[in-house]
């Protein structure tokens, strides 16, 4: 069962999407558990087909959960990999390839949460504090990809962020180009999901440095153009 959620000020789009799953007249959701991830522990992809809007979308959720299981709009986190069935030619051949490609997107979610979870020990040591994992839909920071998982490992000290994203394609072009996301204020990069971590983590920590050091400037700069101003009234 699919539920709305009660917290006000979503967006239209949140408004449209809980309008959709609560209204099951013309909608087909199908949900696949993918369990055993090291960082998640279990998530639940739902596919949600719309006949009356021709929209075929998919969205994961935190937790396994089981036929009739409630699920709020707040809970989804909308993962743009979407199944292409069109070029089935019945609905054997459809079946095969919703295999194919939930299996596809199933390996991705895996793999992308053993990465992050790799992440875990090298952020921790080069940061030089705790390391916490958040399985939060919405982020304090705006990424410029899409989320893959409702997870990311955040280092409170530091305020860095680092989450698994990816690109928005059909599965039926098989696993979406994946990533690793990290943040820290508005310092963002994106690095390959089969990068070395200790050195993503490196460079990004010099990459912050760096605008820290640029946004000292600019501000010292204008601080020094207002005080010239101000002495041109005196």
């Amino acid at each position: 069962m699919l539920e709305e959620d009660p917290r006000p000020g979503r967006s239209s789009a949140d408004d449209l999407l809980r309008q959709a799953l609560l209204d099951d007249s013309s909608s087909v959701a199908v949900s696949l558990k993918v369990g055993g991830l090291p960082l998640s522990e279990s998530v639940t992809v739902i596919f949600h087909g719309r006949r009356d809007l021709g929209t075929l979308q998919t969205y994961v959720a935190r937790g396994s959960r089981g036929a009739g299981a409630t699920v709020a709009a707040g809970e989804l986190l909308r993962v743009p990999c979407d199944l292409d069935l069109a070029d089935a030619d019945d609905r054997a051949d459809a079946e095969r390839l919703y295999i194919e490609q939930a299996t596809a997107l199933r390996d991705a979610l895996v793999g992308a949460d053993v990465v992050l979870d790799v992440w875990r020990e090298p952020l921790g040591e080069l940061l030089g504090g705790d390391v916490t994992v958040d399985h939060s839909i919405e982020l304090s920071v705006r990424l410029p990809a899409h989320r893959l998982l409702p997870t990311a490992l955040i280092a409170p000290e530091s305020h860095m962020l680092v989450t698994p994203v990816c690109s928005a394609r059909t599965l039926a072009e098989g696993r979406p180009p994946m990533g690793i996301a990290c943040a820290q204020q508005d310092v963002i990069r994106i690095y390959p999901l089969a990068d070395d971590p200790e050195r993503c983590v490196e460079d990004f920590l010099e990459a912050a440095a760096e605008h820290a050091r640029a946004l000292a400037e600019r501000l010292d700069h204008q601080d020094a153009s207002v005080e010239r101003f101000l002495e041109l009234s005196e």
